[in-house]
């Protein structure tokens, strides 16, 4: 019987490795990378060298120097990062053209055309990775997604070590529901940290426990997502490694340096959002039917909503209009806003077809036509919307 094999790639510790390629003399230090301390700045990534101190990835950056005064901040370089993904991921792309980039960092590999032993194809992937970019990579190895990520973790978390871990973990055909039984509930895809507390409460600690425990009850206690992470505890996951060429969503976020509770201030900044994100999408030439807006409030509950359009949209105007229209309806206004989000999903590519009579959305897309040319000849600068003019 042919199985399939599987690779989850994840670089790790990324942006602290980018940073000590450009500085080595960060090497084995408490460092990160993350926003100002004066602010509402977190912290991005850590060295291990940090983490065995207590730092992590989204710790506000003024908590982090609390518990580590010593602690080396360095601000964010996206563009570096992104160029650095981008050969990391023109690599991966020469093993197999099956890959399925999932973020910065990670992806997901079918190599099961490849005539070699898993192991082996990690390791390849491994070295190439490091000779070529400088890059530290673990890899999990399996038949499907879920057991190759969850393998990849497992790896990571067995090397420990103030450096890089450069993890290979495989988990051998037929073997997955073994591999798993052992470890607790929280490593588990779709088991966050409310349902994992609630899970070990009812004596559900491992994800053999979770395998074996009533459907029945699980779903009268976690409703549809019940019955998914029974199947995840069991190891099956049948979906394909899926070409990331297709971007899913385009999405803009703003995280306030003040938690806010005025309209207009949340207002303007939809209307900035929504500007951005129009623009990006028509650079990638994409055209959105659902529009969502995420709301996430000063005790950091979150709450996301959508709406489905019967045209596919890229005018900043008129995905404002949806994203004011869902956030007016859902927004609890006894509670201040930390963050707002915007996102258009639901894809099209190409441009809409215009009617004979112009209407005002067609008129909007002459102008951002217009608009988008004058900005990319001549920079940011050279014309701005009334909207984005600020009002003395």
């Amino acid at each position: 019987m042919k199985y399939r094999k599987i690779i989850h790639m994840d670089l790790d510790a990324f942006f602290c490795a980018v940073e000590e390629l450009k500085n080595p003399s960060l090497m084995n230090k408490p460092f990160a990378v993350g926003g100002s301390p004066t602010g509402r700045g977190v912290i991005s990534s850590c060295s291990y060298a940090a983490r065995k101190l207590g730092i992590h990835s989204a710790m506000p950056t003024a908590q982090a120097l609390r518990l580590c005064p010593e602690l080396i901040l360095v601000s964010s370089r996206h563009r570096e990062y992104s160029q650095k993904s981008k050969m990391v991921m023109d690599i991966l792309a020469d093993f197999t053209p099956r890959l399925e980039q999932i973020s910065v960092d990670e992806a997901f590999l079918d190599v099961s055309d490849i005539q070699k032993e898993s192991y082996a194809i990690a390791l390849d992937i491994q070295l190439k990775i490091d000779f070529e970019t400088g890059l530290p990579a673990s890899f999990g190895v399996s038949t499907n997604k879920l057991v190759a990520k969850i393998a990849n973790d497992y790896g990571k978390k067995q090397k420990g070590g103030n450096t890089y871990p450069r993890a290979i973990q495989v988990v051998e055909p037929g073997k997955e529901a073994d591999f798993l039984a052992p470890l607790s509930v929280d490593m588990l895809w779709g088991v966050g940290p409310k349902t994992a507390e609630k899970l070990k409460i009812n004596g559900i600690k491992t994800i053999s426990a979770l395998a074996t425990a009533n459907e029945d009850f699980l779903i009268a206690h976690f409703g549809k997502n019940g019955k998914f992470i029974k199947n995840n505890a069991l190891g099956i996951d049948t979906r394909p490694v899926e070409n990331s060429g297709e971007m899913k969503s385009v999405s803009q976020e703003m995280t306030f340096e003040h938690d806010i509770s005025d309209i207009d201030v949340i207002l303007s900044e939809m209307k900035l959002i929504s500007e951005k994100l129009g623009s990006r999408l028509r650079k990638k030439n994409l055209m959105g039917s659902t529009v969502h807006v995420k709301i996430r409030y000063f005790d950091f509950k979150t709450l996301t909503r959508q709406i489905s359009l019967s045209s596919p949209i890229d005018q900043d105007g008129i995905i404002y209009d949806h994203a004011k229209r869902i956030f007016m309806d859902h927004w609890n206004q006894k509670m201040p806003v930390r963050l707002i989000g915007i996102s258009v999903s639901r894809f099209t590519q190409g441009e809409k077809q215009l009617s004979l009579w112009d209407t005002g959305e067609e008129k909007e897309s002459k102008f951002l036509k217009v608009y988008d040319t004058l900005k990319n000849k001549y920079g940011n600068e050279v014309i701005k919307k009334g909207s984005s003019i600020q009002k003395d």
